[in-house]
């Protein structure tokens, strides 16, 4: 398997919204986790009200059963929506946290440059 055909099998499993959709979702209760880098975030904006989440940690922190949990996530029935900087790596982290039981966990299509692009709220980081 090479990372297009890894991407593919995490999208299929995923209900994808584009940005206004999942704005549309936030705004219904989902939970918008941004989980790209400080560095870009400083550089490009963030999402008002978005829950930030290295990406290296997680897994831990929405994992039902994990130690290192964070409770306000590590929900089974949270509807999580993730959006990294263009929406590879959100796809293929949603995949995982569905894995985990997260079965509503998914990303925004494009990532923060096509919510940026479709005029949603940004701030500055």
């Amino acid at each position: 398997m090479n990372a297009e055909e890894l991407l593919a099998e995490a999208r299929a499993g995923l209900e994808r919204l584009e940005p206004a959709e999942a704005l549309r979702a936030v705004e219904g209760g989902a939970l918008l986790v941004d989980i790209r880098a400080d560095s870009q975030r400083a550089r490009d904006g963030v999402v008002p009200h978005a829950r930030f989440v290295q990406r290296n940690v997680l897994e831990w922190r929405f994992d039902p059963e994990g130690e290192w949990r964070d409770p306000e996530l590590a929900r089974a029935d949270a509807q999580v929506v993730l959006i990294c900087q263009d929406g590879y790596q959100s796809s293929l982290a949603a995949a995982n946290l569905q894995k985990l039981g997260i079965a509503k966990a998914t990303d925004v299509v494009g990532g923060f440059r096509a919510w940026r692009d479709a005029g949603l709220p940004v701030t500055r980081g």
